[in-house]
Formats: C-alpha cells, structure tokens, sequence
C-alpha cells in the first residue's frame, strides 16, 4: 500500500506531537497542517502547507485526518472526514454528547473506515503492566484515581480554552475511566458526581474541580478527581491506585502533576504491587516519553488502516468511558447519581 496521505487537523500540543509522529512514520506523507490561528511550529513542519480552515485540509482528498482540536468540533470534522473517503485518528475525548459519539461510530461502521480515538495510556507500556497486574490480582476492585493541575500562565488559559465546551472530569477523566473499564472489564451501571466552580474566569455553568464515582456490574467501585488551575494543590495531585480483596497495585512515582509537563502526565517509574505476604517493587527505567507515545499511537493508526485491523471493540470502549464521564457532569448538574441508562 501507498503512503497515506495525511492531513493534521489543530496544531496545540497534541496536534503538533501527532504531526511530527506521521513525518517520522514511513507508512505517512503529510499533505496540510490546518489551524484556525498562525501558531508556531517545529522546523520539521515548517514546509508543508499550512491552511486555517478544515475544508482546504479536506479539498486535497487525503487518505487519514488527525483530529487534534477542541472537543466541541471532533464528531463533525470525523464523520465529514470518513464521509469524504478518509480514516479518522481523533484525540479523545470522542464527542461532547454520547449521541454525537455513536454518531461517529457509526459513520465508521457504516462506510468502514478506520477509527481510533487517542487513548495514550493504551500504548504506554507501564500503564499496560500496572493493567496486567491488577486483573492478576482479581476482583471485585476500589479504583482510586485522580489528576490535580496546578496550572498558570499560558497552561492556565490552555485550560480555561477547553472549560468553554469541556469539563476537566470528561477531558482527563476518560483516560483513567478506561483503565478502570480495562482491569474489571464489567458494566459500569451508575455514576454520582460532585464539582464545584473555583474562579470568575469560567463561564458559570462549568466547574474547575470536580469527582466521579463509578459503581460496576461486578462489584467494583471507583473514584476521578480532576482540578485545574492557579488555586489547586500540589498535595496529593497524582494518586493511581487499585485495590482488591488479594492486595493493591499502585503507581509511586513522584513530582508529577505540572500542566506545562505533559512527560509527566504518564510517566509511571515504578509500580508497588501489595500482597498480605509483602511488597514487591517493579522498577520501570526506560519508559517512553511523550513524543515516543505519540509515535506509537501513530504507528498503530497507520498499521490499522493498512492491515484492517478489527477495531470494533476499540470503537464501544471509547464510548462506554466518554459515557462514565458525560454521566458525571450530568450528575453535577441534577445533583444526583445517574443510571447509566439514561444518559445521552
């Protein structure tokens, strides 16, 4: 098969990562970069053409869109993609609605295009290992999870940029969620939230600080909390445990949490598995770093499309996690928990 012609679509951290994992791929031929904004770019990219809207991107036919905007725009941009003959790598999370996210899914179905939701965690060979090790322990499962940002500057208006169509709990949440989804592998069937507003500078209908519960079919239970902003603690701001009745698995690495860090977003260094018989360290040294992960995440894009790679099951849990999450602003907004079966 040809080089997939390329189009990249938002040009922020992501978007430009994501650029430069397609120029490196040989699979990949970059044929626009399309931004709303002139924004400045590696050297590596500087030549390739450079549009502001997503139709000239789209006019030059190509083969695969990257998807790296705001979430508000993904479900359209995607399922005008796939619809113009392309496969779709999106940045999570999938949609602002669950409808709209089936939506896409079925748009994908439908004209049998390719589509992966940006899942890092998913490539990152720790966080597969710290998966492995907690289903090897059994269920049912405590998940206890969180993600603090102590974010200012240009990180702080990064943030503030997402709050006008996206929660912290939805835009960070659904990575963790679907780790809590892969170990227990059970229904999530009800969901309670909790949020609150922390600055003037969000619209008043969005919280800065939020938690979600999460209770499954099997048993298992846990717990999101994500914060963002200049008043946030650095106490406590990176917990990543999982409990069950056979012992505890937990990620211990330290100094993480910084907005403008994204390397330590997912840097895990080392995992402490607990066992009533004792502890074992499992010392992680040689992980890779953001710019790694992205390439991986692009290699495995690139190789889907061109093997027809089966990625139905990809497809529902990009949904069911989005799902969690949406259930958990939902609850906020009704202050009460919410059956997952109502949800939209």
């Amino acid at each position: 098969m040809a080089n997939l012609r390329t189009l990249i679509v938002g040009l922020g951290t992501m978007g430009r990562s994501h650029a430069l994992a397609y120029h490196a791929h040989p699979g990949a031929e970059i044929i626009g970069l399309t931004n709303r904004s002139d924004v400045e770019l590696p050297a590596e990219l500087a030549p390739y053409p450079r549009f502001t809207r997503f139709e000239e991107g789209l006019a030059l036919k190509p083969d695969l869109v990257c998807i790296a905007t705001y979430s508000d725009s993904h479900a359209d941009y995607a399922i005008a993609a796939m619809e113009a003959g392309a496969d779709v790598f999106i940045e999570k999370p999938l949609a602002t609605s669950v409808a709209d996210a089936e939506r896409v899914v079925e748009t994908a179905q439908r004209l049998n295009r390719k589509l992966v939701v940006g899942y890092i965690l998913r490539h990152h060979p720790s966080w597969q290992r710290l998966i492995t090790e907690a289903r090897a322990l059994g269920g049912p499962y405590v998940f206890r999870m969180n993600l603090n940002q102590q974010s200012s500057g240009p990180a702080w208006e990064t943030h503030k940029a997402l709050m006008q169509t996206t929660s912290p709990l939805v835009d960070c949440g659904v990575h963790y969620v679907d780790v809590m989804c892969q170990i227990t592998d059970a229904k999530p069937i009800r969901v309670s939230g909790m949020g609150l507003r922390l600055s003037d500078e969000i619209a008043p209908d969005m919280y800065n600080y939020g938690q979600l519960q999460v209770w499954f079919e099997d048993g298992s239970v846990g717990w999101y909390e994500a914060g963002w902003g200049p008043m946030m603690s650095e106490t406590a701001f990176f917990v990543k445990d999982v409990v069950s009745p056979n012992g505890a698995v937990s990620i211990i690495e330290n100094n993480k949490g910084a907005s403008d860090d994204v390397d330590g977003h997912t840097r895990v260094g080392a995992i402490r598995l607990h066992r009533p018989c004792g502890d074992k360290l499992i010392d992680l040294p040689d992980e890779p770093g953001h710019q790694e992960l992205c390439d991986t995440e692009q290699a495995f894009m690139i190789d889907a499309v061109k093997s027809g790679a089966d990625l139905t099951r990809h497809m529902s849990d990009a949904v069911q996690s989005l799902r969690i999450c949406l259930a958990a602003d939902e609850s906020i907004r009704k202050g009460r928990p919410v059956d997952l079966g109502e949800t939209t």
